[in-house]
């Protein structure tokens, strides 16, 4: 289990950009940290992976407390591996030696397997000889990833993990590597800005604001019942929108067009998302945003159902 008691962290006196978290995870569970650039997501991966000298505070691995710079001559728990932002690869090696070069040289065999097993995980078998230096930042970020990997971290941390991958990539490389993880019982603590990588593959979310944990729980029971209107952005637009004299935070598909209601509003565009239009609209002097399957002339009257 991880435990994250009460820490703090500044980069000096008056830049303080952990204050007071705490949290455990268990061992195979993911968590999501989300929030806004400068919050303090990546700094806090630093912390536990034991780069930065803590304040106040303490973080432990099962028994082994993380120490930072001060205690280690190279910071960094040999347990723990850390996928940062800028890669840190090999530019002059290909793919699969890069995934080789923390794998033992006395099992070859053995060596090669295990190479080949994240290939597929990353899915970028085709480009095993290919040196990195000839890669695209996204295949960069996924050879960081197997990387990482290849000698089966009991925590692995991932900063921005798909940042850089194509869209069309990103999905599957997603189901891939957090169904890996799993299987694996590998423990994982994400940082990110995408709502997918929180909603879909995490055990649990932290939201963190002005350098604080603002929200800790499972992220349906977040994305549901947002206590504010800055969670609910993280995960789509939101609209705060006064009812009567009650304001209220509601997702766009939580308000309906309906053939009659005492909520009138004008359209004043409509926005293609493919598999639906985002109708924006005005509502008693307030901007309004709700999903319809069609788009809706500029003007025209509509009569709305706020859940």
């Amino acid at each position: 289990m991880l435990v994250v008691n009460n820490i703090s962290f500044g980069y000096s006196k008056n830049k303080i950009v952990l204050k007071k978290f705490s949290f455990t995870l268990k061992e195979g569970e993911h968590l999501c940290v989300m929030g806004e650039s400068g919050c303090g997501k990546s700094t806090l991966l630093k912390a536990i992976y034991g780069l930065l000298n803590l304040n106040s505070g303490n973080i432990f691995w099962k028994e082994n407390e993380v120490l930072g710079p001060k205690f280690h001559l190279v910071p960094g728990m040999n347990f723990f591996k850390y996928v940062a932002q800028d890669f840190d690869l090999m530019p002059y090696i290909s793919v699969s030696e890069n995934i080789k070069k923390f794998l033992s040289r006395f099992y070859p065999e053995e060596s090669e397997k295990r190479t080949q097993e994240l290939l597929e995980v990353i899915e970028m078998k085709a480009f095993e000889n290919t040196k990195v230096k000839n890669l695209s930042g996204g295949q960069k970020q996924r050879v960081a990833i197997a990387r990482a990997l290849a000698k089966e971290p009991e925590l692995l941390l991932l900063d921005e993990p798909f940042g850089q991958i194509d869209n069309f990539k990103k999905n599957s490389l997603r189901r891939n590597l957090f169904s890996y993880l799993k299987n694996k019982n590998i423990t994982c603590i994400v940082a990110t800005h995408d709502k997918n990588d929180a909603l879909s593959f995490a055990d649990k979310l932290i939201i963190i604001r002005n350098n604080k944990i603002l929200v800790n729980n499972h992220p349906l029971e977040i994305y549901k019942d947002p206590k504010e209107k800055y969670v609910a952005a993280l995960f789509d637009d939101v609209n705060e929108v006064t009812v009567g004299r009650q304001s209220v935070l509601r997702y766009p598909h939580q308000i309906k067009i309906v053939e009659k209601s005492e909520k009138k509003a004008t359209v004043i565009n409509s926005y293609f998302k493919g598999s639906y239009w985002l109708i924006e609209a005005e509502f008693e002097n307030q901007k309004v945003f709700l999903n319809y399957f069609s788009k809706i002339k500029t003007g025209k009257k509509i009569c709305l159902l706020i859940e």
